[in-house]
């Protein structure tokens, strides 16, 4: 799964549907939106920012097919990106919460 994770209360109710339909979900583990020692100060969070954006693009190696959260539309700058390398590797991609679009 991919989305902003502004949406992250959008991607855990997607992750719900998505697992009872039979489907193993690699999503998002952490929102750096939400303070969290980890990531408590900036550099902290410039590093932990870089190593999640890598790891969601091998999470995308191994998936099947990519589905996109987008309850209102919106569309960030990495999430553009993971859908570029999504269909730059021939990965389906289905798209929540958008009209004309396969939902869940």
């Amino acid at each position: 799964m991919c989305a902003s994770t502004r949406y992250w209360d959008e991607l855990a109710d997607a992750n719900v549907y998505e697992t009872a339909a039979g489907r193993i979900v690699l999503a998002p583990g952490c929102d750096l939106k939400q303070p969290h020692p980890l990531w408590a100060t900036p550099a902290q969070a410039d590093r932990l920012e870089q190593v999640l954006g890598d790891l969601h693009l091998h999470k995308i190696d191994l998936a099947d097919e990519v589905l996109v959260v987008k309850p209102d539309g919106y569309i960030g700058d990495s999430t553009r990106r993971e859908i570029a390398y999504a269909r730059s590797l021939g990965k389906r991609i289905r798209y929540t919460y958008s009209p004309g679009a396969e939902q869940l």
